[in-house]
């Protein structure tokens, strides 16, 4: 029996198991692979076995026995099995609508692993499901093989913590560099996908646009060991704007906006992880929150019209009625012309 045969009948033997099994038991159910040679070897080639399945991800642990069970191997199924997820049947709709919607955009990571999910939503579902009507459109460029090659080369580089090699046309330089990356995952945000990694050249964490990666070669050498491990606390809502105010280009300040009318009751959503209260004078609500790109902040309240108003910092209003004005000019009506 091969190794990839033998380690899917330990799978198989465990999760058939209702108690422990016996080194004894194992070698018994496998006398080609465990026995036949000397106990230091069988047992060294079961924990070679063992090791390969919780690489895997099979939660294989040892227990000591008492009254009531007895000593061996056994499969931790609380850690094995994912809980019970109950949606209703528009919830179940609505998911099978937005993973349609992100396999038909012709680049999406994980396409193979997203189309075996929506069929198993859709065998579990029957004719609960409608057919979904939408598409995510990802603008032209996010569309193409090469986006797509690359997309899934680097969902696999990042599942498997192996750095890769890439050509990588900067919107801030005239030529491709050569990028070393320690890829700590990929972010759709606004319709753009972007790599966060390590990059070995600045020797600092990075974001890159995939669509501007021209080549793309992951490390191959080792594959089963991880070249990296991302680190603790790492967060990808402190590298990739989620708003166009959180755009690094500027120090942080403080802003503070006035919400009336319909807009009282959004501010939560509109600013996420804004502070948000109402007036001391009872007009509206005050939303407050750190800025990095104050004309993406501005911009965003001239598009909420007039019932969100920039009240601090004192420069950023007179920033917003330039804006207003040149709008205004932009839309005024053109005085005929004597001919």
């Amino acid at each position: 029996m091969d190794r990839t045969e033998r380690l899917l009948d330990l799978v198989a033997l465990f999760l058939d198991a209702r108690e422990p099994i016996s080194w004894a038991e194992l070698r018994e159910h496998f006398p080609a692979d465990y026995m036949g040679i000397s106990d230091d070897a069988a047992e060294r080639k079961f924990e070679r076995d063992k090791a390969e399945l919780l690489e895997l991800g099979f939660p294989l642990t040892y227990i000591q026995g008492d009254d009531e069970r007895k000593d061996g191997y056994i499969v931790d199924r609380d850690a094995y099995y994912l809980p019970e997820v109950d949606l209703t049947k528009e919830e179940l709709a609505v998911l099978y609508a937005a993973g349609s919607a992100a396999l038909t955009s012709g680049a999406f990571p994980g396409r193979d692993d997203l189309s075996h999910a929506l069929r198993k939503i859709g065998f579990f579902a029957g004719n609960a499901l409608p057919t979904p009507r939408v598409r995510m459109e990802l603008g032209s460029e996010q569309d193409g093989p090469q986006l797509a090659a690359n997309l899934e080369s680097l969902w696999d580089a990042c599942a498997s913590h192996k750095w890769v090699q890439m050509s990588y046309a900067s919107p801030k330089r005239p030529d491709l560099t050569d990028r070393k990356v320690d890829p700590y995952g990929l972010v759709l945000r606004r319709g753009i996908w972007t790599l966060v990694g390590y990059c070995h050249l600045r020797q600092g964490v990075r974001t890159f646009l995939v669509h501007r990666i021209r080549s793309l070669k992951a490390n191959t050498a080792r594959p089963r060991t991880p070249d990296f491990e991302v680190p603790e606390g790492f967060s990808f809502d402190n590298h990739v704007a989620s708003s166009p105010w959180q755009h690094r280009f500027h120090e942080s300040v403080n802003a503070r906006l006035r919400l009336t009318g319909e807009l009282m009751t959004r501010g939560a959503s509109l600013f996420p992880g804004a502070t948000v209260a109402p007036a001391e004078d009872g007009e509206g609500v005050l939303v407050e929150l750190p800025v990095t790109f104050l004309d993406g902040l501005l911009r965003f309240c001239l598009q909420l019209g007039p019932e969100c108003r920039v009240e601090a910092p004192e420069d950023a209003r007179q920033r917003v009625k330039d804006m207003a004005s040149r709008i205004l000019e932009k839309h005024a009506p053109r005085e005929e012309v004597a001919a």
